[in-house]
């Protein structure tokens, strides 16, 4: 099998059926480069219908890096609390902000190799940053896109960061950055592991 051919087909079904999809996943729309960040951290392992208000909230409360950067972790804490590992996240949250302010200016990295230092930052999130905020080449690999890769068989992988690097090799870069949102869309719609389903889905209105 032609893996490239293969992907390109997959993708510009969906891009065809999710490409003009309205609906916002976590780290779509904030208007300052370090809340596309934070928000993307707290959506690890979280629904985007959890993420997004409560990452609302806490950016209404801190309205900027510096006011983030000086909170306490126990006050993020109650306000992100509805996130999974809500604990975890708080702390890491404000000492990446800590971080972007004494090391990078208030800047966010445009470095995968730097943003993987971030506290709560792996792979997953820095690039979606890079493309999202620095529109930069990355496929973001969440549970949705690892998951739809291996059962369809573009992949044969067992860890996301595998599926990435698996991925890197078929897909031609410049759709990358586009992989994440209309496979998250797609495996929104269809859970589960039959490649049918899946695949015949696409081809639905």
């Amino acid at each position: 099998m032609n893996k490239t051919k293969y992907f390109l087909e997959v993708f510009k079904k969906a891009e065809k059926k999710y490409g003009q999809y309205e609906k916002r996943l976590a780290g779509d729309d904030w208007p300052r480069d370090w809340q596309t960040l934070i928000a993307t951290i707290m959506s690890a392992q979280t629904r985007d219908e959890v993420t997004i208000p409560a990452a609302e909230k806490l950016f209404e409360r801190y309205n900027s890096l510096e006011k983030l950067s000086k909170a306490r972790a126990s006050d993020v804490l109650k306000i992100i609390r509805p996130v999974n590992f809500s604990r975890t996240k708080a702390k890491n949250v404000v000492n990446a902000c800590k971080i972007l302010v004494k090391d990078y200016g208030g800047r966010v990295p445009d470095d995968i190799g730097e943003l993987v230092k971030l506290p709560g930052v792996g792979r997953k999130t820095a690039n979606l940053v890079l493309s999202e905020v620095h529109a930069k080449e990355g496929i973001c690999v969440d549970t949705h896109v690892h998951r739809i890769s291996n059962v369809i068989g573009l992949v044969n992988t067992k860890m996301p960061t595998e599926t990435e690097f698996a991925l890197m090799k078929i897909a031609p870069r410049k759709y990358w950055s586009r992989v994440n949102r209309l496979f998250v869309l797609w495996g929104k719609e269809v859970p589960g592991r039959n490649k049918k389903r899946l695949l015949t889905y696409l081809n639905t209105r």
